[in-house]
């Protein structure tokens, strides 16, 4: 138990450069708090004492802002780093070195019983505000990004942006047995800007081959990723 307790307090330290001693980790962290009360819920969950749990799952969620619910599954080295407004449902599955930030919700989408939750594989990390409902599955090393909505499953090595999330294939494959958590929130695809771009392009090329004298398209997108237009009125 103690070696468990250990290691979730050095998973903070790998994935939070704000935690500076043992001691703030042990008295300024929700989510460990969470994650440790957890622990009691599961075992009085697995072991049909199922009302203490709750009762127990209550009491934690209005010290921390997390509520986990006793029957999900947790694998090992979870962090919710912040923790505010997580919820994570009975049936979730959680693999290892999985990283939530606050405002996570992994939420049901039906109201017959049985698997009903997500399942989060190895490396998941799952961006603020992010909704991943139903029984879907993230592959191993995907990035959920910010208030992304997530109603499909994921295969592994993915980026997921938008509303509804859009699967995009990570170009750098990422091993979290041996690369740190992916934690750049702002390294994301702007699927909606790419498209444009790219349609606007296209049907320039079309017109210059078949000759027609229509006006040029005024907007572009700068190196930086802005855009500018004398057609834009603001």
């Amino acid at each position: 138990m103690f070696s468990r307790m250990k290691e979730d307090i050095r998973s903070i330290f790998d994935r939070d450069p704000a935690a500076r001693s043992v001691l703030e980790v042990l008295f300024c962290y929700p989510g460990l708090h969470a994650l440790w009360g957890h622990r009691v819920t599961h075992w009085l969950w697995m072991h049909q004492i199922k009302l203490l749990a709750r009762w127990i799952s209550q009491v934690t969620r209005s010290l921390t802002g997390i509520e986990i619910h006793p029957g999900a599954t947790i694998g090992r080295r979870f962090f919710i780093d912040h923790g505010m407004g997580v919820v994570i449902g009975e049936t979730a599955e959680i693999g290892e070195d999985v990283t939530l930030y606050h405002g996570v919700t992994l939420g049901g989408v039906s109201i017959h019983k049985g698997k009903r939750h997500p399942t989060l594989l190895d490396g998941v990390v799952v961006g603020a505000g992010a909704k991943v409902l139903g029984a879907i599955t993230i592959g191993a090393d995907s990035r959920i990004g910010a208030n992304a909505v997530v109603v499909k499953s994921v295969p592994a090595q993915s980026v997921v942006v938008g509303i509804p999330g859009q699967i995009v294939t990570r170009s750098h494959p990422l091993h979290h047995e041996h690369d740190p958590a992916d934690l750049e929130h702002n390294n994301l695809p702007d699927l909606v800007g790419v498209s444009i771009k790219s349609l606007l392009e296209r049907m320039q090329l079309v017109e210059s081959r078949m000759n027609l004298r229509s006006p040029e398209v005024s907007a572009r997108v700068s190196s930086d990723g802005a855009w500018s237009s004398s057609e834009f009125d603001i």
